[in-house]
């Protein structure tokens, strides 16, 4: 069972707010005029600890829901671009404001461009938040021909640089060949497996051929072609199941590797 965080924090502010207030409104002023002391004058605990959070749920609710949000990477499917255990800033306001729980969008601050990396809601379940590589705008026709890409007819060149080392938890795509990716202007690395069939399993979206992507949606891939669960699998991104664009990493902490978890050297690298 998942964490409703918006939910929690707009609750909560919702509701010290409203303790606060009605104390300040209605019973402050009738507490002290019957109060013989000091100490009687005071207001109660509830009231106290509501005035003392509700600035700070106020704060992270706005800076969360409007600024930027703190994403964990806990999956290799972006790999080599994003490691396992990158904690990474989100722009919220990249592709529009939207209402905190609702996700209605209430300003148009832009939309997706091509090879951007993106944070977006799970199309089958959107409690959950996915981060992939923009590939396909609305109206391009999507294929894939022997792990290489072609958007609107045009292949995306692929630039061979050698065997991928992994690290931690990224340690099982040692092996797999790195390539440099041309996405219409964009390079990035992408990384896939020799032996892996064109398509991962189960993904068939583009099984029989090419896919138009719908208008108000977005083809979504990881860069780990050959480990990745994507839109090749379970169709386009709409754009209310946008959350922001990814901008750097602010820390990176990985059990999984030998020695010490935290690498200092990812620590404020931009994501391209």
């Amino acid at each position: 069972m998942s964490i409703d965080l918006p939910l929690i924090l707009v609750s909560g502010t919702a509701i010290t707010g409203f303790i606060w207030l009605s104390d300040a409104l209605f019973f402050a002023r009738r507490r002290k005029a019957r109060a013989g002391t000091p100490e009687q004058a005071k207001p109660p605990a509830v009231v106290e600890y509501s005035k003392s959070f509700f600035p700070i749920l106020l704060i992270v609710l706005i800076l969360r829901s409007f600024v930027f949000e703190p994403f964990r990477i806990p999956s290799g499917s972006m790999l080599p671009t994003l490691d396992i255990g990158d904690f990474i800033i989100v722009d919220k306001n990249a592709y529009g404001i939207r209402l905190p729980v609702w996700n209605k969008k209430i300003l148009d601050t832009g939309s997706p461009k091509r090879g951007e990396v993106f944070v977006f809601r799970y199309p089958r379940d959107p409690s959950t938040d996915y981060i992939k590589r923009v590939v396909g705008l609305p109206g391009d026709v999507i294929e894939y021909r022997d792990k290489v890409l072609y958007i609107n007819g045009k292949e995306m060149k692929q630039v061979p640089i050698g065997r991928y080392t992994g690290v931690g938890g990224g340690k099982r795509a040692t092996g797999e060949l790195e390539s440099i990716e041309d996405l219409d202007g964009v390079k990035h690395s992408i990384l896939t497996a020799d032996r892996a069939p064109n398509l991962p399993w189960g993904c068939m979206v583009l099984a029989h051929g090419p896919y138009r992507v719908p208008e108000g949606h977005y083809f979504a891939m990881g860069d780990n072609r050959d480990n990745s669960s994507d839109s090749r699998c379970w169709g386009p991104v709409p754009d209310e199941n946008l959350v922001g664009r990814a901008r750097f990493i602010w820390m990176n902490f990985d059990t999984a590797k030998e020695g010490f978890p935290i690498d200092w050297s990812r620590i404020g690298k931009k994501i391209e």
